[in-house]
């Protein structure tokens, strides 16, 4: 979770309660319904929960690593993905947040006080004990890495204890502090011949020991945040300078309703596969958009609406659920949608966002997109990645435009609606960002070494066993995320 522009990202999810539960789900949890069985969750009330969030943004290899993946893009379901991890010895499994726009690593602890037991998520949760770990240390304020954390507001010491530890604040009032540990991840690394190896390697991470507000609440809980950042504090960095994994890991996350896909610390061949340039000196995934396109025509935006700065910018961000486009853009880019659909379907506002009434394949009615960024690099837009489909009326779907505006700001965020149904490919070492559109539930080719290259075949249902919600259909629950923007001073959070 790094400072400056944006300062950092932390995430909690928000359950929305109903009255259906899963099937499995122990009864003692009684949801109230949050909302009427006929409809879905509005629009305007995701974005509210993004806006949050988008005040400000948080903050020699082997094998490749892969991990499971489970939840889904979709809001009116899970509306988030997570993936499990391994720590200490003997190994606990920890469910953890996806999160491609922070640093740190950390989880419930067993001393934290008031963290929730049970999770909506229809996951067990689990508090890490640093005492039963036969293989944990705690970390001193004179330890490089914590001195590296502060250097980059990731971690802060209190001179009293000599323990390296950390706080975050949340917008809404909640918020978790706790301390740094070392011990052991433990994960199956994909070496020569598909062989799949057992392993592990000690890495940083936090223990959190206390959660307040909204954190402590069982029904949107998970065990913690799994930042993938490209600060040294992130499990990425840290692995990659023990040389145990290249300093690159790659998603393709599935955007039907089962979910899923694919994470691996490590890179995806693909040939389709286009890069650009991450924008220097930024602490998170930052891109140059220079232009969009709709049908092939440059829309009329000040290209300078995209530069990076203290206060604007494009950023691709995993724990964003919807999109976000800078104000100056967002009108051009809506209205030439709308001219274009408004001849094969009825346009209608919901709310303040633009919807269509579609009788058909959204395909044949709305056109595709092209963000198109440095180095000639462009990312098309099928219809079903701007859009996001509310209700039916009269026999006619209700589509709406799934990207946002950001009032008074000029900031682009590429969240899941974006990010889904592709492969991204986030290669930190030589500093550029790759993606093409795929169909995540089909196989990928690997690269098992930074050296020689070599690839090998790593099948997506293999790597994501459990991958899709179990026994989603007739119950269930609805999750979104809550995303908080908070500022970053001296390792304190704020708003």
């Amino acid at each position: 979770m790094a400072v400056a522009f944006p300062a950092g990202i932390v995430i909690a999810a928000l359950l929305l309660p109903v009255s259906l539960v899963f099937s499995s789900f122990p009864a003692t949890l009684t949801l109230e319904r949050g909302i009427p069985p006929s409809h879905r969750l509005e629009l305007n009330q995701l974005r509210m929960r993004d806006g949050f969030r988008h005040r400000r943004i948080l903050q020699s290899a082997g094998g490749v690593v892969d991990f499971p993946v489970q939840g889904t893009f979709n809001p009116f379901l899970v509306g988030l993905y997570y993936t499990k991890v391994q720590l200490g010895s003997p190994p606990k499994d920890f469910y953890v947040q996806i999160d491609t726009g922070s640093d740190v690593l950390w989880v419930s602890c067993s001393s934290c006080n008031g963290c929730p037991v049970t999770s909506g998520l229809q996951i067990p949760l689990n508090f890490f004990d640093p005492g039963s770990s036969s293989t944990a240390s705690l970390v001193s304020c004179s330890d490089q890495r914590c001195t590296v954390g502060i250097q980059s507001s990731d971690s802060l010491c209190a001179s009293q204890s000599n323990q390296c530890g950390y706080t975050f604040q949340y917008g809404d009032g909640s918020g978790t502090s706790g301390y740094y540990v070392a011990d052991l991840l433990h994960f199956d690394t994909v070496l020569g011949g598909s062989v799949t190896n057992n392993s592990s390697a000690s890495v940083v991470f936090g223990c959190s020991t206390l959660q307040t507000g909204d954190l402590t609440k069982s029904e949107r809980a998970i065990d913690g945040i799994f930042g993938f950042g490209q600060q040294e504090m992130s499990a990425i960095s840290q692995l990659a300078s023990q040389g145990i994994t290249p300093k690159v890991f790659s998603h393709c996350l599935k955007g039907d309703d089962a979910g899923g896909g694919i994470l691996v610390l490590g890179e995806i061949v693909e040939p389709n596969i286009v890069y650009t340039p991450l924008v220097p000196s930024q602490p998170h995934y930052n891109l140059n958009l220079q232009s969009i396109s709709v049908n092939g025509q440059t829309l009329a935006i000040d290209p300078s609406v995209f530069v990076t700065s203290s206060n604007q910018g494009t950023i691709v961000d995993s724990g964003t659920t919807l999109a976000y486009l800078a104000e100056a853009a967002y009108d051009p880019f809506v209205n030439a949608i709308t001219s274009i659909a408004s001849q094969n379907a009825r346009t209608y506002l919901s709310k303040g966002n633009q919807c269509y009434l579609v009788t058909t394949s959204i395909n044949d009615v709305f056109p595709k997109v092209s963000f198109n960024f440095g180095g000639a690099a462009s990312m098309i837009l099928n219809p079903q990645d701007y859009l996001l489909q509310q209700n039916s009326v009269g026999g006619a779907a209700v589509w709406c435009i799934g990207f946002q505006k950001t009032p008074g700001q000029e900031i682009t965020i590429l969240g899941d609606l974006v990010l889904k149904d592709k492969i991204f490919v986030y290669d930190i070492a030589n500093q550029r960002l790759g993606w093409t559109n795929y169909d995540c539930s089909m196989s990928v080719n690997v690269s098992t070494t930074t050296n020689t290259g070599k690839s090998e075949f790593v099948d997506a249902g293999q790597i994501s066993n459990n991958s899709s919600p179990k026994n989603v259909p007739q119950k269930l629950i609805l999750i979104t995320l809550l995303q908080v923007f908070i500022l970053g001073i001296g390792g304190h959070l704020f708003l």
